[in-house]
Parts: structure tokens; C-alpha cells; sequence
């Protein structure tokens, strides 16, 4: 086992959790995925990692613009 592997994904800010799922089916969307009652199970492992890559493309673009922006 690799290690930090025994960590969980959880959410570090309280009250982001319900955004971030928002933000997860809108990239699925986006990728033209359609997520039959909320169940990931019948998705390859490719298309749930495409997910979240774009999720995090999309994070650190939003954070690069804003620290852009804080330095005017």
C-alpha cells in the first residue's frame, strides 16, 4: 500500500461538500456523462478520473485568476 493511501478524501471547508457534488455532476455534464440516480458504479474508472481532473483544471484556474486579481 502506497503511502498515505489510509487518509480519506474529505472536505476541508465545512459547508462545501454539497457545492463541490454540484460542481462534480456540472464537469460530468460538461463531458457529456450521463449519471443514472446518483450511481457512479457503472462508469469506468477512466471516466470518473476524467471528473475529477477537471475538476482540479477548473479549481486552479479559478485560483490563478484570483490571485491575479489580488495583486492589481
Amino acid at each position: 500500500m502506497a503511502q498515505g493511501s489510509n487518509t480519506s478524501n474529505r472536505v476541508m471547508v465545512q459547508g462545501a461538500k454539497q457545492q463541490l457534488d454540484q460542481f462534480k455532476y456540472e464537469i460530468a455534464s460538461e463531458l457529456g456523462l450521463n449519471i443514472p440516480n446518483d450511481y457512479w458504479g457503472d462508469l469506468p474508472a477512466r471516466q470518473c478520473g476524467a471528473v475529477g481532473g477537471h475538476m482540479v483544471r477548473r479549481m486552479i484556474e479559478l485560483a490563478e485568476q484570483q490571485l491575479a486579481g489580488g495583486r492589481h
